[in-house]
């Protein structure tokens, strides 16, 4: 007889820690106040959940595309029927160039993209939760966003919370000073020497003539904030409302250097359901 084994303890569940706290900055850098931050900057960070996530929601936007139904077909061919000695590839009209059969040059695709494939991906509401707040706790991680090549300053507590007034900024010029003074400025210059011009191709056919890395994302209490922000290079703006995972996880790859005003914690207290501290 075998002996019998103790049953496995089960691993315990990761649940979120206590509320990690924020500096408030105002516009000149200085440290104001501290602020109790929404229980899912907490949670245990999932780049698993966070990328299903975002595939999700790109695939939402792919245009039902196909090839012609006669692409690759626009030939006069015949076949010379069986028992010549060669294959029964079809060959243009009085040559023995093989044309129209998937195996030849210039031929029809073996298996072409139809417009009836469903090419929208589904993630449960739950995990795609689970996912948008594992992307705000990713914002925490200066590793994280080491990673994904912003220049974070040395010491620095993420994510960035600044007081309500950094909404009114109406210029570029007035938000490039708050970005040098918060020792940001160079993660927007890292992104504007990143600009390039794509070459003759596709890409300059549809109008994506330029191609920018991602710097800061802003997040603002409500639309038409901060829009001196919205001109400098890889900078987003997005109000709280609109704000997705995708917005925190380009790409999928969690850990965006984000910058929240006061009023935009507020408001992701409340969109997550959770009562003031």
């Amino acid at each position: 007889m075998t002996p019998s084994r103790a049953p496995a303890e089960a691993p315990p569940a990761a649940g979120p820690g206590p509320h990690h706290r924020a500096h408030v900055l105002g516009i000149d850098g200085k440290s104001r106040a501290t602020l109790a931050l929404p229980l899912a900057f907490s949670l245990p960070v999932r780049p698993d959940l966070i990328r299903r996530a975002v595939v999700a929601a790109q695939s939402h936007r792919i245009q039902p595309h196909a090839t012609s139904p006669t692409a690759g077909v626009r030939h006069s061919v015949e076949w010379s029927g069986k028992g010549k000695g060669v294959s029964r590839t079809p060959r243009l009209m009085g040559s023995m160039r093989g044309a129209q059969a998937p195996n030849t040059v210039g031929g029809r695709p073996a298996h072409p993209p139809t417009v009836d494939r469903i090419w929208a991906k589904k993630i449960n509401r739950r995990e795609r939760q689970l996912a948008f707040a594992s992307a705000l706790a990713a914002t925490r991680e200066a590793k994280l966003a080491s990673a994904r090549g912003h220049l974070v300053p040395h010491g620095a507590t993420l994510p960035y919370v600044l007081d309500d007034p950094v909404e009114d900024l109406r210029t570029a010029k007035d938000a490039r000073s708050v970005l040098v003074s918060l020792e940001l400025w160079p993660d927007v210059r890292r992104a504007q020497a990143s600009t390039h011009l794509h070459g003759s191709g596709r890409a300059r056919r549809r109008g994506r003539v330029r191609t920018t890395r991602r710097s800061l994302l802003v997040v603002t209490s409500q639309a038409g904030q901060g829009v001196g922000f919205r001109n400098l290079a890889g900078v987003d703006v997005v109000p709280v409302g609109r704000l997705s995972t995708e917005d925190l996880a380009p790409g999928g790859s969690p850990g965006r250097l984000t910058l929240f005003s006061r009023g935009a914690v507020e408001g992701l207290r409340a969109r997550l359901g959770e009562a003031p501290p």
